[in-house]
């Protein structure tokens, strides 16, 4: 199963540090936010990955080549403007299902979680299995509703936040066009067809849309490496 992380938004809210530098090479811990990703992913033995780009996404591929150097294999699906999440990862389709593979994991390139990877198992009655956590203060009504029975709704009494980390299936993308997509739409019409199921992260997540959070990651990294 191969593993798609998400590295083409221009990261607005972190400028000025994203104008000369895209977000995911942003340094957490003395190396790049997506270094971490890649350690976390060969770790739980993901060893094929898609990273798709557009601000600034050659200096990705120059700062991690073919992914010999981390252990792992890359590819760049390059989009000449951003296509949010879903038309991403449309485009990104064919690496992604190129050995015929029905579910592939989804992360996030301006995230850092310990969630343990290799709990993405396919659900056998689902088209997407989302890693969802507790609110954070800047998401305090959360995004989705994990029921007691698995599955994922749009609003419920356990309202959590997606961490950004998911195992999709291609069936979710059937018939959709290329260009821009969100996904958020695309999931919902899947939860209203019970489709969707979760798993609650109790350990560490940040979701890296700051400034602020990226010096507190550095931090907390420094600190637990010292």
């Amino acid at each position: 199963m191969k593993a798609m992380i998400l590295a083409a938004g221009k990261g607005e809210r972190m400028r000025p540090l994203t104008l000369t530098t895209p977000k995911p090479l942003l340094p957490a811990g003395d190396r790049p936010l997506i270094v971490h990703h890649l350690e976390r992913l060969k770790a739980a033995g993901f060893r094929h990955l898609v990273i798709n780009h557009a601000w600034l996404g050659m200096q990705i591929e120059d700062e991690l080549g073919n992914g010999d150097t981390f252990g792992v294999s890359i590819e760049y699906s390059r989009e000449s403007e951003p296509l949010e999440t879903a038309g991403g990862i449309v485009q990104a389709l064919p690496m992604l299902t190129s050995s015929g593979e029905e579910w592939f994991a989804v992360l996030n390139g301006d995230i850092w979680c310990d969630f343990d990877l290799t709990l993405l198992a396919p659900p056998q009655d689902a088209d997407a299995l989302l890693i969802m956590t507790d609110n954070p203060q800047h998401n305090p009504a959360g995004d989705f509703c994990l029921r007691p029975d698995g599955t994922v709704a749009e609003n419920g009494a356990e309202m959590l936040t997606f961490t950004g980390i998911s195992l999709l299936s291609r069936r979710l993308f059937d018939g959709m066009p290329p260009g821009p997509a969100k996904l958020a739409p695309i999931l919902r019409e899947a939860m209203n067809r019970k489709r969707v199921r979760g798993l609650h992260h109790r350990g560490q997540w940040m979701d890296i849309g700051t400034p602020e959070r990226l010096r507190e990651l550095d931090r907390k990294l420094k600190g637990d490496e010292s």
